[in-house]
């Protein structure tokens, strides 16, 4: 799906053709066939090759210089059907005429723009644009991050109660998303300082021209993703830690149940050997007696007795 959205007079446009596309315009593709990938290259002249690593899911963050364009390729967060958290690479390609952003499927970053809730939202600022692309980047990823956060105090509370395999299993895909955010962070964190860099580039300023303001939205770009770096960072030692403690409860719980199932074993046994003793067809005291059996019966809980208090005696009961 091709969808062109352009600002005229503070209003933003979405129901133009790509042919008819002007200048200052922003192209967004989303999950393109292969006609649209030509499509966009002819009117870009951007080689179809290049448009295709974009929807490369593999694709890891970079910045590429060419003559008449800058492809970045950032990672940003998405929620999965299942409710758990991925990353998904973004393409976003500077022309001196256009910005395009190529995609394979919607995304809540890209949502904000073509909603036109983003303040301060200009097609036509293609490097402000940009920045606030990695701005809003940033900030899902603080909030997904919060998300996991608080699933894990709500897995942590279930599990102090019953030790279930499905809160594991949802703790160990927390740890998996977060190993995604950690990489896609850390990428897009040497993209933007590739980023900064290329501001005293005067050969860039057809393609990337940054104004003063712009630099600033760069810097808290730059800050907003390094905290969430530590954030992300602090939420898996602390998953990791959790996890381990929990395995050790669950060893514990496991030694304490077969200590008590091997001490019943013991004290059972007791009144079995006796009983089995008292068995053989051999003359035995209380053989003869009427009050035998009861004799026998008190011998064995009584030895049974003994076994409980040494047991109990050396903390095994």
């Amino acid at each position: 799906m091709i969808q062109v959205y352009k600002h005229n007079n503070g209003h933003l446009e979405n129901n133009i053709s790509l042919v008819s596309a002007e200048k200052g315009s922003w192209i967004d593709v989303v999950n393109p066939d292969s006609e649209d990938l030509q499509l966009v290259s002819m009117v870009t002249e951007i080689p179809t090759d290049v448009l295709k690593t974009a929807l490369d899911t593999e694709e890891r963050s970079h910045v590429e210089l060419e003559d008449n364009y800058i492809f970045v390729v950032i990672n940003i967060p998405i929620i999965l059907e299942t409710d758990s958290y991925d990353t998904l690479p973004l393409g976003i390609f500077i022309t001196p005429d256009f910005i395009i952003t190529l995609c394979i499927q919607e995304t809540e970053v890209m949502r904000a723009f073509t909603e036109n809730k983003y303040p301060l939202f200009y097609t036509f600022k293609k490097t402000r644009f940009l920045f606030q692309i990695l701005y809003r980047s940033a900030t899902l990823f603080l909030k997904y991050l919060m998300q996991i956060n608080h699933r894990t105090d709500d897995i942590e509370d279930i599990l102090r109660h019953s030790m279930r395999n499905k809160e594991f299993f949802l703790l160990l895909e927390l740890q998996k998303s977060l190993t995604y955010f950690t990489s896609a962070l850390r990428g897009n964190g040497i993209v933007m300082e590739r980023l900064m860099r290329l501001r005293r580039n005067t050969s860039l300023h057809h393609l990337l021209k940054m104004y003063e303001e712009d630099e600033d939205l760069l810097e808290d770009v730059i800050i907003e993703n390094k905290q969430a770096i530590e954030m992300v960072e602090m939420y898996s030692n602390i998953l990791m830690s959790m996890s381990d403690t929990f395995a050790s409860i669950i060893s514990n719980n496991l030694n304490i149940v077969m200590k008590f199932l091997a001490s019943i074993t013991i004290i059972l046994a007791v009144p079995t050997i006796i009983f089995s003793f008292w068995g053989i067809n051999v003359p035995l005291p209380f053989a003869n007696n009427v009050m035998g059996f009861v004799y026998v019966i008190a011998i064995a809980f009584f030895c049974a007795l003994c076994a409980v208090f040494m047991l109990w005696r050396k903390d095994l009961f």
